[in-house]
């Protein structure tokens, strides 16, 4: 194993601009037309060469940028140089079980043309149905770590044919805890074995994990000099705690929005937040940890297919929403991370398109926004809504020994919560 990644240039001095430069066979390419996918993006481009080469590979590049298909795409074609029957070949770790069904359906549409298998496994389903699946066969399995451990422990998943593994959002399963399952799971894992790390940023836990179980990896950077890109506008609102849901009101009817996710920072005030919602608005659902399997794949299924306008959801699952059609974002809460907010606001503004993220924040979070924007390297523009006063209007009690001037008209002072009056926000220095 290395000790650091080896610095591979993303793209040489005249990167591949078509998928037959990339030396894909027939039936690849065919189901790349099937899936109309035109040309390929700056990671596909960067990592489908080394990764057919059956080099260690290190991506580092925000979702929406194609990095699944970039890691798919060398699976399937190793897959055909196999023999049949041996068990599975590529297992594929990821944070949540959103990702797992997106990374699943996502195979299966590139494996148009060829008899590939993938299952995916994750919690919140009953585990017969996938060890049913397992024992038909599968080549390709795809699956948050708690539950392909429980599989391993079973003995209904044998890790002994993988020839690929990759760990997908690496930093984000980190940050959840899933750090000591993955490396139970990576030991149990063929020595001569190809591994591919997809990450949004290179904390040290991210570094330390390649170190330890990669052979001599190549680090691809796409990640883009500004953290967010320059196609997602970028706005805040200064805006007292209690006056919060008004202001979402407005900015939704005035935005109208075409698709938006709401993010708040408790599954408590998520589901509180679509009941208010759904009294006032058409086509809203909700998303969060403590929901059942069905209730999530129903609402993440009506999401994709337009069906639902306006989903509210919290950063547990934000990772695993790739809807290219989201045209807003509305950070409701502030994140508790500012990585947190790089990745909700990466939801929009997908594959090149336009996007806008709105943040509230209230009077206390001021050293909040400041930390985001230095995370960002960027000032967010403040935002208003004429006519709205986003702080509560209270009337101070007059003191009562004082006489009242007869010459000077009577007005009623402008005050914030707890009678104190209006602030704009401050940032920290």
């Amino acid at each position: 194993m290395s000790d650091l990644p080896t610095n591979a240039s993303p793209g040489s001095e005249h990167p591949p601009t078509q998928f037959s430069d990339l030396g894909l066979s027939p039936p690849t390419l065919e189901a790349l037309r099937h899936a109309r996918y035109a040309e390929p993006t700056p990671i596909q481009s960067g990592m489908i060469p080394l990764a057919l080469a059956g080099t260690d590979v290190m991506g580092q590049a925000r979702t929406g940028t194609g990095k699944t298909a970039a890691f798919v795409i060398p699976i399937l074609e190793h897959l055909d140089n196999r023999r049949r029957g041996a068990g599975p070949f590529a297992l594929t770790l990821v944070p949540t079980r959103e990702l797992a069904v997106q990374v699943r359906d996502e195979a299966a549409k590139l494996a148009h043309g060829r008899r590939v298998r993938c299952v995916a496994l994750y919690g919140g389903k009953p585990i017969r149905g996938q060890i049913d699946k397992l024992r038909v066969g599968a080549e390709i399995v795809v699956g948050t770590p708690g539950r392909v451990l429980d599989h391993i422990a079973r003995g209904t998943l044998v890790l002994g044919d993988l020839g690929c593994v990759v760990l997908d959002e690496a930093d984000r399963m980190l940050d959840i805890g899933f750090r000591p399952d993955i490396e139970k799971i990576l030991r149990r894992c063929p020595g001569e074995r190809q591994t591919l790390l997809l990450t949004a940023t290179l904390p040290p836990p991210v570094m330390r994990l390649a170190s330890r179980y990669m052979h001599d990896p190549q680090m691809l950077d796409f990640s883009p000099g500004d953290v967010s890109v320059e196609t997602i506008e970028q706005f805040y609102f200064t805006v007292d705690a209690d006056r919060k849901f008004e202001l979402l009101e407005l900015l939704l009817q005035r935005e109208k929005p075409h698709q938006a996710i709401i993010f708040c920072r408790t599954k408590r005030g998520t589901d509180r937040l679509q009941r208010r919602l759904t009294r006032r608005f058409k086509h809203v659902d909700c998303i969060h940890g403590d929901m059942q399997q069905s209730g999530r794949d129903r609402a993440m299924a009506q999401f994709r297919e337009g069906k639902i306008q306006i989903l509210v959801a919290t950063d547990i699952v934000g990772r695993g929403i790739d809807v290219t059609a989201i045209s807003h974002i509305i950070n409701y809460d502030v994140p508790e991370f500012c990585d947190d907010y790089v990745h909700r606001v990466g939801r929009t503004g997908r594959m090149g398109r336009e996007g806008v993220a709105f943040t509230f924040i209230t009077p206390e979070e001021g050293n909040q926004l400041t930390r985001i924007e230095m995370r960002i390297n960027r000032l967010l523009k403040r935002a208003e809504i004429e006519g709205f006063q986003t702080f509560t209007q209270k009337i101070a009690a007059p003191e009562t020994s004082a006489e009242p001037d007869p010459e000077k008209p009577a007005t009623a002072p402008l005050l914030g919560r707890r009678g104190r009056p209006p602030r704009r926000i401050r940032r920290a220095l």
